[in-house]
């Protein structure tokens, strides 16, 4: 091969590359798009002028920025598509990543339909005020009912309704849920009694501690107030005004379970760990991975399996209090489901 063929041959490579205009074309991407996915080692030019600063980019990744734009369209974040282009090659690893922001987005879909819902309602109470409920349940059940989700109560200062535990009144039963987007707990408590329309009310977390143990517990909801009576005691609170998410879809109406003994709670205490930082607040946690198998429940640091916060998982068997405790793995990307007489908790899988 001829010098003049190498230099003719490295001519024409430079010729193929697009200039940042004509990829921001090709692409659906903008130019200061190009030049932020650059920045963020999403997708990086093939080559730059050191003199100019000028970018050009492979006819091959005219399909990644088209694959880039689509992703960001969807509401991916950045460490999401950086994920999926590393394993754009790996059918399965693909198909996991995009059925996990799927989730995200029906989970957000369900959040946004119960806000929206609450509009109309917002309105009419404003035109006419609803009529005050009043409800009345056992203290020892609402105590434990209370002991099994204040595990999951949230403490971030951007989302403070995840700061309280919703109380759910139905003709039926209260359900006081809780949730910190990393797991949820329910748990319900028989109605004695109630007079007034069904309400869901969100409790600030240090009020519901105050909540009476003992006797019967009389709790009415009025407005943007509380009050709660057992014999003497009276408590009188303010109301989180912001809109709870809807957890029922959240909760699997069929899953494969299995008892939860001391052997596996031996196991996930004393198994090997490994620590991860939680992106949202930097946060560092020992994560473990479950594998169900013919013999039960394995638990190791690694391989395959569904990835959980251990303490979580432990918080949350704590919780269930006694009785049988079943446990629910359906695949890597579904939550965990805990389930005991009293309650039910589901907790996010770690993805690593």
């Amino acid at each position: 091969m001829t010098l003049d063929h190498v230099e003719t041959r490295g001519s024409l490579i430079v010729e193929s590359l697009r200039g940042i205009g004509r990829m921001a074309r090709e692409s659906g991407l903008s130019v200061s798009a190009l030049r932020f996915y650059d920045g963020a080692g999403v997708l990086v030019p093939a080559h730059v002028d050191q003199r100019t600063g000028y970018r050009s980019y492979a006819p091959e990744q005219v399909v990644v920025a088209r694959l880039v734009a689509v992703l960001r369209r969807v509401g991916m974040p950045i460490a999401g598509i950086r994920e999926l282009l590393a394993r754009r090659h790996d059918p399965a690893g693909v198909d996991e990543l995009l059925a996990a922001h799927l989730h995200q987005l029906e989970q957000g879909l369900v959040e946004a339909r119960r806000a929206l819902s609450s509009v109309r309602s917002l309105i009419e109470q404003e035109e006419r005020p609803m009529s005050p409920t009043t409800v009345t349940v056992a203290g020892p059940e609402l105590a434990a009912a209370l002991r099994a989700v204040r595990f999951a109560v949230g403490s971030d200062p951007d989302l403070p309704v995840l700061g309280g535990v919703l109380l759910d009144v139905t003709a039926d039963a209260v359900t006081l849920v809780a949730t910190d987007r990393y797991r949820l707990a329910i748990a319900s408590v028989p109605v004695i009694a109630l007079d007034g329309p069904a309400v869901g009310a969100v409790v600030p977390a240090p009020f519901s501690d105050r909540f009476p143990e003992t006797g019967t517990v009389v709790i009415t909801v009025d407005g943007a107030t509380i009050g709660v009576r057992a014999g003497a005691e009276e408590l009188t609170g303010h109301l989180i005004p912001d809109a709870f998410p809807d957890y029922r879809r959240l909760v699997p109406e069929h899953d494969r379970a299995v008892p939860v003994d001391a052997a596996l709670r031996a196991a996930l205490a004393a198994a090997p760990t490994r620590t991860l930082r939680r992106d949202a607040d930097g946060v560092e946690y020992e994560v473990a991975v479950l594998r169900p198998g013919p013999d039960g429940i394995a638990v190791g640091a690694d391989g395959e399996g569904v990835a959980v916060n251990r303490e979580f998982l432990l918080e949350a068997l704590d919780a269930g209090g006694e009785g049988q405790l079943l446990l629910s793995l359906d695949g890597p990307i579904s939550p965990l489901v805990v389930r005991s007489p009293r309650s039910v908790s589901l907790l996010m899988p770690v993805r690593s």
